[in-house]
């Protein structure tokens, strides 16, 4: 059973293998190099996940024949947005949500390697409505 608590565990996890990665990989680097790390450490953790999954979009209740895609979806229940770049702008954060409500996802991290410290700036996690009725236990 999906929990508050199972996906904040989870989100733990998640935030320290992009730590982990940021610390043998360092910043400066393409986010493709960044993801390739990231899925080598989520296998390594056993955390499973899906890459590049794409995102259906309806509309009207037709399916729309869109390429659109995530850059991770871990355990069907966390969507993850990857970044390199200077800085976070509004328009990323819409993105991830935008992803979250799609996938009727209940948490969303953006993740930016290219920062000092993924902990304290590089990271940011969202929740939606989906997460507010999920049980705490």
């Amino acid at each position: 059973m999906l929990t508050k608590r199972y996906l904040d565990d989870l989100t733990y996890e998640i935030i320290g293998s992009a730590i982990e990665v940021h610390k043998i990989m360092g910043r400066g680097l393409l986010e493709s190099v960044y993801h390739q790390c990231l899925k080598e450490e989520f296998l390594h953790r056993k955390i499973n996940f899906l890459t590049e999954m794409k995102v259906p979009v309806m509309y009207k209740g037709k399916n729309l024949d869109v390429d659109f895609r995530c850059d991770l979806f871990v355990e069907k229940s966390i969507v993850i947005e990857l970044k390199s770049v200077h800085e976070i702008v509004p328009v990323y954060e819409a993105q991830l949500l935008t992803y979250m409500k799609l996938l009727q996802c209940p948490k969303g991290i953006l993740i930016n390697f290219n920062c000092a410290n993924i902990f304290k700036e590089g990271q940011k996690t969202f929740v939606n409505e989906y997460f507010s009725i999920l049980p705490n236990q």
